[in-house]
């Protein structure tokens, strides 16, 4: 096993998190966007491949002001997995590449003089778990229900991070649903637009369907979310926290909910 820069030839299993079987055209063009933007802006990507060349684990990392976290002089990683699906190659996880990718970018970090790496994680051990984080060094800084800020400092001036609070919710238009999808690329499983589009789209111009791309930091800061879904000014999902987000089904109920009170239906 070996850790090596993205390619042209891994692409397109990054594109599809690893998953390789079970492709979705609509996210990965999301993602495949978000990248050619972000490429410019320090959107770094390392890959674990075995021997047969394939991947079995992956990292992404960009400068901090790109992240839903309030720091600077640091690198925030938004994604670190190892392949643990049955499907495909089967489980690759508790051979060392998540570590071996971590020190890489940590390692890729100091070089382009950043100050610290920050990490997010969840407060349980089932997906992501923040433990993980802190057995390879780092230390919790900030929680914001089950999400886990985490941080190693490369210099003794680095300032530690804190998480960006949401900071307003959508406003609702009168005589309709309003339904509200914030996203930025990075995570084609965190989004939820197409489902929320789909979802929408049954009801006609009942239900008003708006789209908030975060990846701008100015849009970033102003609402202080990256994936959510509001039903008017109701949060029903945040994406990190809420995994595996409402599937459609779920979203049109909540819309029938809305619409029932709406129409004075007891």
């Amino acid at each position: 096993m070996r850790v090596v820069d993205l390619t042209a030839e891994h692409e397109p299993a990054f594109l599809a998190c690893l998953k390789d079987w079970d492709r979705d055209a609509e996210r990965e063009c999301h993602k495949a966007r978000w990248c050619d933007m972000m490429k410019c802006k320090g959107l770094r990507v390392k890959l674990a491949v075995d021997d047969d060349g394939r991947a079995i684990g992956m990292i992404q990392y960009v400068p901090i002001e790109y992240a839903r976290v309030e720091g600077q002089d640091l690198y925030f990683i938004q994604c670190i997995w190892v392949h643990s699906y049955e499907e495909g190659m089967g489980n690759q996880q508790g051979r060392g590449a998540g570590r071996a990718l971590l020190q890489t970018a940590e390692e890729d970090a100091q070089a382009l003089g950043a100050k610290g790496m920050v990490a997010w994680g969840l407060a349980f051990p089932h997906w992501m778990p923040a433990a993980w984080y802190e057995c390879q060094g780092y230390v919790e800084v900030d929680r914001m229900g089950c999400d886990v800020l985490v941080w190693k400092p490369f210099s003794s001036d680095a300032q530690a991070p804190r998480w960006m609070r949401p900071r307003k919710t959508p406003d609702p238009v009168p005589g309709r649903v309003t339904m509200t999808a914030f996203v930025t690329g990075w995570c084609p499983g965190l989004s939820q637009v197409p489902d929320a589009r789909r979802a929408a789209a049954e009801f006609g111009d009942r239900v008003i369907f708006r789209e908030i791309d975060t990846s701008d930091p100015a849009v970033l800061a102003e609402w202080g979310m990256e994936f959510a879904l509001f039903v008017d000014d109701e949060c029903i999902s945040t994406g990190m926290t809420d995994y595996p987000p409402p599937s459609c089904e779920e979203i049109k109920q909540k819309i029938r909910q809305k619409l029932e009170v709406m129409d004075g239906v007891s």
